[in-house]
Protein backbone atom coordinates (compact mmCIF):
# COMPACT_ATOMS: atom_id res chain seq x y z
CA UNK A 1 0.00 0.00 0.00
CA UNK A 2 1.17 3.52 -0.81
CA UNK A 3 0.76 6.54 1.40
CA UNK A 4 0.17 9.15 -0.95
CA UNK A 5 -1.69 12.89 -0.06
CA UNK A 6 -6.00 13.15 -0.72
CA UNK A 7 -5.25 15.22 -3.32
CA UNK A 8 -2.48 12.85 -5.25
CA UNK A 9 -4.76 10.27 -4.49
CA UNK A 10 -7.43 11.96 -6.46
CA UNK A 11 -5.52 12.48 -9.14
CA UNK A 12 -3.99 8.74 -9.32
CA UNK A 13 -7.46 6.75 -8.88
CA UNK A 14 -8.68 8.57 -12.29
CA UNK A 15 -5.23 7.75 -14.47
CA UNK A 16 -5.10 4.12 -13.14
CA UNK A 17 -8.55 3.96 -14.77
CA UNK A 18 -7.42 5.09 -18.04
CA UNK A 19 -4.17 3.26 -18.43
CA UNK A 20 -6.44 0.17 -17.08
CA UNK A 21 -8.70 0.70 -19.98
CA UNK A 22 -6.39 1.17 -22.43
CA UNK A 23 -5.10 -2.55 -21.44
CA UNK A 24 -8.38 -4.22 -21.37
CA UNK A 25 -8.73 -2.80 -24.89
CA UNK A 26 -4.65 -3.66 -26.02
CA UNK A 27 -5.72 -7.31 -24.57
CA UNK A 28 -8.66 -7.75 -26.86
CA UNK A 29 -6.92 -6.46 -30.06
CA UNK A 30 -4.31 -9.30 -28.96
CA UNK A 31 -6.69 -11.91 -28.70
CA UNK A 32 -8.11 -11.31 -31.95
CA UNK A 33 -4.78 -10.72 -33.59
CA UNK A 34 -4.69 -7.24 -33.87
CA UNK A 35 -1.51 -4.71 -32.76
CA UNK A 36 -2.40 -2.61 -30.38
CA UNK A 37 0.49 -0.42 -30.58
CA UNK A 38 -0.54 0.27 -34.39
CA UNK A 39 -3.88 0.89 -33.20
CA UNK A 40 -2.97 3.80 -30.43
CA UNK A 41 -0.63 4.90 -32.34
CA UNK A 42 -3.26 5.25 -35.37
CA UNK A 43 -5.62 6.78 -33.08
CA UNK A 44 -3.66 9.46 -31.15
CA UNK A 45 -1.83 10.24 -34.61
CA UNK A 46 -5.38 11.20 -36.16
CA UNK A 47 -6.84 12.71 -33.44
CA UNK A 48 -3.61 15.01 -32.61
CA UNK A 49 -1.02 14.43 -35.68
CA UNK A 50 -2.58 17.83 -37.49
CA UNK A 51 -4.20 20.85 -37.42
CA UNK A 52 -7.31 19.22 -38.47
CA UNK A 53 -7.35 16.35 -36.02
CA UNK A 54 -6.72 18.77 -33.32
CA UNK A 55 -9.62 20.86 -34.53
CA UNK A 56 -12.12 17.83 -34.55
CA UNK A 57 -10.88 16.80 -31.27
CA UNK A 58 -11.70 20.01 -29.85
CA UNK A 59 -14.54 20.53 -31.23
CA UNK A 60 -15.33 16.89 -30.10
CA UNK A 61 -14.93 18.25 -26.45
CA UNK A 62 -17.13 21.12 -26.84
CA UNK A 63 -20.50 19.43 -26.13
CA UNK A 64 -18.87 16.99 -23.44
CA UNK A 65 -17.82 20.01 -21.76
CA UNK A 66 -21.30 21.34 -21.23
CA UNK A 67 -23.21 18.09 -20.17
CA UNK A 68 -20.64 16.83 -17.90
CA UNK A 69 -21.18 20.38 -16.24
CA UNK A 70 -24.99 19.96 -16.82
CA UNK A 71 -24.36 16.53 -14.71
CA UNK A 72 -21.86 17.79 -12.00
CA UNK A 73 -24.33 20.42 -10.72
CA UNK A 74 -26.70 18.10 -10.25
CA UNK A 75 -24.88 15.63 -8.58
CA UNK A 76 -23.37 18.10 -6.15
CA UNK A 77 -26.72 18.44 -5.06
CA UNK A 78 -27.30 14.80 -4.72
CA UNK A 79 -28.90 13.92 -7.84
CA UNK A 80 -28.42 11.46 -10.87
CA UNK A 81 -29.31 13.47 -13.76
CA UNK A 82 -30.04 10.81 -16.71
CA UNK A 83 -31.96 13.19 -18.57
CA UNK A 84 -28.84 14.45 -20.15
CA UNK A 85 -29.60 13.45 -23.67
CA UNK A 86 -32.92 14.33 -24.10
CA UNK A 87 -31.86 17.64 -22.25
CA UNK A 88 -29.32 18.14 -24.95
CA UNK A 89 -31.85 17.25 -27.89
CA UNK A 90 -34.50 19.82 -26.82
CA UNK A 91 -31.64 22.35 -26.54
CA UNK A 92 -30.69 21.56 -30.18
CA UNK A 93 -34.11 21.79 -31.99
CA UNK A 94 -34.53 24.99 -30.25
CA UNK A 95 -31.97 26.82 -30.71
CA UNK A 96 -31.81 25.83 -34.75
CA UNK A 97 -35.80 26.63 -34.91
CA UNK A 98 -34.77 30.50 -33.57
CA UNK A 99 -31.67 30.53 -35.68
CA UNK A 100 -34.13 29.99 -39.14
CA UNK A 101 -37.55 31.62 -37.78
CA UNK A 102 -35.40 34.92 -37.30
CA UNK A 103 -32.86 34.65 -40.07
CA UNK A 104 -33.40 38.47 -40.12
CA UNK A 105 -32.24 39.70 -37.04
CA UNK A 106 -28.89 41.08 -37.21
CA UNK A 107 -26.00 38.48 -35.61
CA UNK A 108 -25.40 40.06 -32.18
CA UNK A 109 -29.33 39.85 -31.49
CA UNK A 110 -30.25 35.97 -33.28
CA UNK A 111 -26.79 34.49 -31.62
CA UNK A 112 -27.50 35.07 -27.89
CA UNK A 113 -31.03 35.02 -28.54
CA UNK A 114 -30.68 31.11 -29.93
CA UNK A 115 -28.21 30.30 -27.32
CA UNK A 116 -30.35 31.20 -24.36
CA UNK A 117 -33.27 30.07 -25.98
CA UNK A 118 -31.63 26.35 -26.18
CA UNK A 119 -30.20 26.86 -22.81
CA UNK A 120 -33.80 27.64 -21.25
CA UNK A 121 -35.21 24.80 -23.66
CA UNK A 122 -32.61 22.16 -21.61
CA UNK A 123 -33.55 24.16 -17.95
CA UNK A 124 -37.41 22.84 -18.67
CA UNK A 125 -36.88 20.01 -19.31
CA UNK A 126 -34.70 19.33 -16.36
CA UNK A 127 -36.81 21.21 -14.33
CA UNK A 128 -39.67 19.45 -14.64
CA UNK A 129 -37.95 16.36 -12.96
CA UNK A 130 -36.62 18.98 -10.65
CA UNK A 131 -39.76 20.04 -9.53
CA UNK A 132 -41.55 16.59 -9.65
CA UNK A 133 -38.71 15.55 -6.90
CA UNK A 134 -38.99 19.05 -4.75
CA UNK A 135 -42.86 18.47 -4.35
CA UNK A 136 -43.61 14.49 -4.59
CA UNK A 137 -40.61 13.02 -4.01
CA UNK A 138 -40.56 10.95 -7.41
CA UNK A 139 -36.98 9.43 -8.04
CA UNK A 140 -35.28 12.15 -10.73
CA UNK A 141 -33.30 8.84 -12.30
CA UNK A 142 -36.77 7.06 -13.43
CA UNK A 143 -38.18 10.98 -14.20
CA UNK A 144 -35.61 11.61 -16.23
CA UNK A 145 -35.15 8.04 -18.31
CA UNK A 146 -38.92 8.42 -18.84
CA UNK A 147 -38.30 12.34 -19.84
CA UNK A 148 -35.24 11.31 -22.37
CA UNK A 149 -38.26 9.35 -24.71
CA UNK A 150 -40.90 11.52 -23.91
CA UNK A 151 -38.43 14.81 -25.31
CA UNK A 152 -37.06 11.87 -28.52
CA UNK A 153 -40.56 11.58 -29.80
CA UNK A 154 -41.91 15.47 -29.25
CA UNK A 155 -39.20 16.57 -31.12
CA UNK A 156 -39.76 14.33 -33.85
CA UNK A 157 -43.57 15.10 -34.11
CA UNK A 158 -42.74 19.19 -33.70
CA UNK A 159 -39.96 18.57 -36.21
CA UNK A 160 -42.32 16.98 -38.92
CA UNK A 161 -45.50 18.25 -38.02
CA UNK A 162 -45.17 21.70 -36.58
CA UNK A 163 -41.95 23.53 -37.85
CA UNK A 164 -43.14 25.19 -40.93
CA UNK A 165 -42.19 23.57 -44.30
CA UNK A 166 -40.46 26.89 -45.68
CA UNK A 167 -37.75 25.90 -42.46
CA UNK A 168 -37.32 22.40 -43.46
CA UNK A 169 -35.85 20.59 -46.94
CA UNK A 170 -37.92 17.61 -45.96
CA UNK A 171 -39.45 16.05 -43.33
CA UNK A 172 -36.58 14.99 -41.33
CA UNK A 173 -33.84 17.63 -41.68
CA UNK A 174 -34.15 21.36 -41.37
CA UNK A 175 -32.39 23.65 -43.89
CA UNK A 176 -28.84 25.26 -42.93
CA UNK A 177 -28.88 28.02 -40.00
CA UNK A 178 -27.85 31.68 -41.47
CA UNK A 179 -24.75 32.71 -40.77
CA UNK A 180 -25.54 35.59 -38.70
CA UNK A 181 -27.07 32.14 -36.24
CA UNK A 182 -23.92 30.35 -36.16
CA UNK A 183 -21.29 29.79 -33.94
CA UNK A 184 -19.01 29.11 -37.05
CA UNK A 185 -15.85 31.52 -36.64
CA UNK A 186 -13.89 31.21 -39.93
CA UNK A 187 -10.71 32.23 -38.90
CA UNK A 188 -10.88 29.88 -36.18
CA UNK A 189 -12.16 26.76 -38.80
CA UNK A 190 -8.96 27.91 -41.29
CA UNK A 191 -6.40 27.99 -38.40
CA UNK A 192 -7.42 24.44 -37.53
CA UNK A 193 -7.09 23.04 -40.73
CA UNK A 194 -10.88 23.80 -41.66
CA UNK A 195 -11.94 21.66 -39.15
CA UNK A 196 -15.71 22.15 -38.16
CA UNK A 197 -14.18 23.66 -34.68
CA UNK A 198 -16.49 26.70 -34.03
CA UNK A 199 -17.05 29.39 -31.27
CA UNK A 200 -18.91 26.69 -28.80
CA UNK A 201 -15.47 26.08 -27.05
CA UNK A 202 -14.97 29.61 -25.76
CA UNK A 203 -18.34 29.48 -24.16
CA UNK A 204 -17.63 25.80 -22.80
CA UNK A 205 -14.58 27.34 -21.36
CA UNK A 206 -16.66 30.36 -20.08
CA UNK A 207 -19.24 27.68 -18.84
CA UNK A 208 -16.20 26.05 -16.69
CA UNK A 209 -14.78 29.27 -15.15
CA UNK A 210 -18.58 29.93 -14.00
CA UNK A 211 -18.94 26.35 -12.98
CA UNK A 212 -15.82 26.90 -10.76
CA UNK A 213 -16.88 30.21 -9.00
CA UNK A 214 -20.77 29.01 -8.18
CA UNK A 215 -19.17 26.35 -6.94
CA UNK A 216 -16.50 27.67 -4.83
CA UNK A 217 -17.59 31.10 -4.25
CA UNK A 218 -21.48 31.73 -3.93
CA UNK A 219 -23.97 31.03 -1.54
CA UNK A 220 -26.01 29.14 -3.96
CA UNK A 221 -23.40 27.22 -5.06
CA UNK A 222 -22.58 26.35 -1.08
CA UNK A 223 -25.87 25.79 -0.42
CA UNK A 224 -26.49 23.11 -3.52
CA UNK A 225 -23.35 20.80 -2.52
CA UNK A 226 -25.21 21.03 1.34
CA UNK A 227 -28.30 20.05 0.35
CA UNK A 228 -26.26 17.50 -1.31
CA UNK A 229 -23.92 16.47 1.64
CA UNK A 230 -26.96 15.99 4.41
CA UNK A 231 -30.45 17.67 3.13
CA UNK A 232 -31.62 17.13 6.62
CA UNK A 233 -28.65 19.47 8.63
CA UNK A 234 -29.28 21.92 5.88
CA UNK A 235 -32.75 22.32 6.24
CA UNK A 236 -31.62 22.98 9.91
CA UNK A 237 -29.28 25.51 8.99
CA UNK A 238 -32.36 27.23 7.30
CA UNK A 239 -31.77 26.34 3.40
CA UNK A 240 -34.98 25.53 1.68
CA UNK A 241 -34.17 21.84 0.22
CA UNK A 242 -37.13 22.44 -2.42
CA UNK A 243 -35.41 25.38 -3.76
CA UNK A 244 -31.97 23.73 -4.05
CA UNK A 245 -33.17 20.96 -5.81
CA UNK A 246 -35.17 22.66 -8.47
CA UNK A 247 -32.47 25.32 -8.71
CA UNK A 248 -29.73 22.63 -8.94
CA UNK A 249 -31.50 20.50 -11.65
CA UNK A 250 -32.57 23.89 -13.65
CA UNK A 251 -28.86 24.90 -14.10
CA UNK A 252 -28.06 21.02 -14.92
CA UNK A 253 -30.55 21.20 -17.97
CA UNK A 254 -29.60 24.37 -18.69
CA UNK A 255 -25.99 23.29 -19.47
CA UNK A 256 -26.88 20.57 -21.26
CA UNK A 257 -29.11 22.58 -23.57
CA UNK A 258 -26.11 24.35 -23.97
CA UNK A 259 -24.32 20.91 -25.31
CA UNK A 260 -27.17 20.90 -28.12
CA UNK A 261 -26.81 24.30 -29.01
CA UNK A 262 -23.01 23.69 -29.58
CA UNK A 263 -24.27 20.89 -31.90
CA UNK A 264 -27.00 22.87 -34.02
CA UNK A 265 -25.22 25.88 -33.90
CA UNK A 266 -21.98 25.04 -34.23
CA UNK A 267 -20.92 21.09 -35.63
CA UNK A 268 -23.73 20.71 -37.85
CA UNK A 269 -25.31 23.81 -38.86
CA UNK A 270 -28.94 21.98 -38.68
CA UNK A 271 -31.21 19.76 -37.00
CA UNK A 272 -31.97 16.31 -38.30
CA UNK A 273 -34.71 13.73 -36.42
CA UNK A 274 -33.04 11.64 -34.07
CA UNK A 275 -34.14 7.59 -33.87
CA UNK A 276 -32.52 7.50 -30.63
CA UNK A 277 -31.09 9.67 -27.88
CA UNK A 278 -27.98 11.51 -28.90
CA UNK A 279 -24.61 10.11 -27.87
CA UNK A 280 -23.25 13.07 -26.25
CA UNK A 281 -26.00 13.29 -23.51
CA UNK A 282 -24.20 9.73 -22.47
CA UNK A 283 -20.75 10.36 -22.82
CA UNK A 284 -20.54 13.80 -20.59
CA UNK A 285 -22.01 11.79 -17.93
CA UNK A 286 -18.82 9.61 -18.55
CA UNK A 287 -17.05 12.75 -18.88
CA UNK A 288 -18.48 14.29 -15.32
CA UNK A 289 -17.45 11.21 -13.73
CA UNK A 290 -14.02 10.46 -15.28
CA UNK A 291 -13.35 14.44 -13.93
CA UNK A 292 -14.45 13.90 -10.72
CA UNK A 293 -16.87 16.72 -11.33
CA UNK A 294 -14.19 18.93 -11.09
CA UNK A 295 -13.78 21.93 -13.66
CA UNK A 296 -10.29 20.89 -14.19
CA UNK A 297 -11.21 17.21 -14.21
CA UNK A 298 -13.97 17.42 -16.71
CA UNK A 299 -12.02 19.52 -19.23
CA UNK A 300 -9.13 16.80 -19.94
CA UNK A 301 -11.45 13.49 -19.35
CA UNK A 302 -13.80 15.49 -22.49
CA UNK A 303 -10.39 16.03 -24.06
CA UNK A 304 -10.01 12.25 -23.27
CA UNK A 305 -13.37 11.18 -24.49
CA UNK A 306 -12.67 13.41 -27.98
CA UNK A 307 -9.51 11.88 -29.26
CA UNK A 308 -10.97 8.52 -28.24
CA UNK A 309 -13.79 9.19 -30.67
CA UNK A 310 -11.80 11.27 -33.34
CA UNK A 311 -9.30 8.95 -33.19
CA UNK A 312 -11.33 6.02 -33.50
CA UNK A 313 -12.03 6.99 -36.93
CA UNK A 314 -8.77 6.74 -38.09
CA UNK A 315 -7.82 3.76 -35.79
CA UNK A 316 -10.45 1.91 -38.07
CA UNK A 317 -9.70 3.05 -41.53
CA UNK A 318 -5.21 3.40 -40.98
CA UNK A 319 -5.17 0.08 -38.82
CA UNK A 320 -8.15 -1.45 -39.83
CA UNK A 321 -9.45 -2.35 -36.08
CA UNK A 322 -13.02 -2.72 -35.70
CA UNK A 323 -14.51 0.97 -33.98
CA UNK A 324 -16.45 -1.38 -31.67
CA UNK A 325 -13.12 -1.56 -29.90
CA UNK A 326 -13.07 2.19 -29.08
CA UNK A 327 -16.37 1.79 -27.56
CA UNK A 328 -14.56 -1.23 -25.34
CA UNK A 329 -11.80 0.66 -24.17
CA UNK A 330 -14.04 3.64 -22.95
CA UNK A 331 -16.82 0.63 -21.36
CA UNK A 332 -13.99 -0.02 -19.26
CA UNK A 333 -12.50 2.89 -18.30
CA UNK A 334 -15.67 4.03 -16.96
CA UNK A 335 -15.41 0.27 -15.46
CA UNK A 336 -12.65 0.97 -13.74
CA UNK A 337 -13.79 4.47 -12.41
CA UNK A 338 -17.32 2.92 -11.07
CA UNK A 339 -15.11 0.65 -8.67
CA UNK A 340 -12.74 3.26 -7.91
CA UNK A 341 -12.65 2.40 -4.22
CA UNK A 342 -10.98 -1.39 -5.38
CA UNK A 343 -8.55 0.79 -6.91
CA UNK A 344 -8.40 3.67 -3.99
CA UNK A 345 -7.37 0.69 -1.94
CA UNK A 346 -3.74 0.32 -3.67
CA UNK A 347 -2.97 4.08 -1.63
CA UNK A 348 -3.61 4.83 1.75
CA UNK A 349 -4.05 8.54 2.68
CA UNK A 350 -1.61 10.72 5.07
CA UNK A 351 -3.29 12.27 7.86
CA UNK A 352 -1.99 15.97 7.94
CA UNK A 353 -0.99 17.18 11.07
CA UNK A 354 -3.57 20.69 11.27
CA UNK A 355 -4.50 23.08 13.87
CA UNK A 356 -8.39 23.45 13.82
CA UNK A 357 -10.35 26.22 15.94
CA UNK A 358 -13.73 25.52 18.07
CA UNK A 359 -14.95 28.90 19.60
CA UNK A 360 -16.45 28.82 22.95
CA UNK A 361 -18.68 31.13 24.79
CA UNK A 362 -17.37 33.62 27.09
CA UNK A 363 -13.32 32.27 27.35
CA UNK A 364 -10.43 35.04 27.25
CA UNK A 365 -7.06 34.81 26.71
CA UNK A 366 -4.01 32.50 26.16
CA UNK A 367 -5.38 30.51 28.98
CA UNK A 368 -6.59 27.01 29.46
CA UNK A 369 -6.25 25.84 26.36
CA UNK A 370 -7.44 28.79 24.95
CA UNK A 371 -5.54 30.80 21.81
CA UNK A 372 -7.04 34.07 21.50
CA UNK A 373 -10.58 35.50 22.52
CA UNK A 374 -13.00 33.00 22.06
CA UNK A 375 -10.91 30.19 20.13
CA UNK A 376 -9.86 26.78 21.46
CA UNK A 377 -7.00 25.23 19.60
CA UNK A 378 -6.88 21.46 19.62
CA UNK A 379 -4.10 19.80 17.93
CA UNK A 380 -5.19 17.04 16.07
CA UNK A 381 -4.99 15.21 12.61
CA UNK A 382 -7.44 15.47 9.64
CA UNK A 383 -7.65 12.81 7.43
Amino acid sequence: MIKVTPKVKNILVPAISIIAGFLVGALIMLAWSYNPIEAYSSMFSSALGNMNGIGETIRGATPLIFIAVGFAVASKAGFFNIGLPGQAQAGWLTSVWIALAFSHLPSYILLPFAIISGALAGAIIAGIAGYLRAQFGTNEVISTIMLNYIVLYVCQYLMQQIMPASLRTGTDTTKTIPVNGSLKIGWLSSMFGDSRINGGIFLALIGLILYWYFMKKTTAGFEIKAVGLNPFASRYAGMSSKKNIIVSMLISGAFSGLGGVAQGLGTYQNYFTQTSSVDIGWDGLSVALLGGGTALGILLAAILFSVLKIGGLGMQTIAGIPYEIVSIVIAAIIFFIAINYVTGLIFKTKKNKSKYYIPTRKEKGPNNGVDGPGKKVIEGSVD
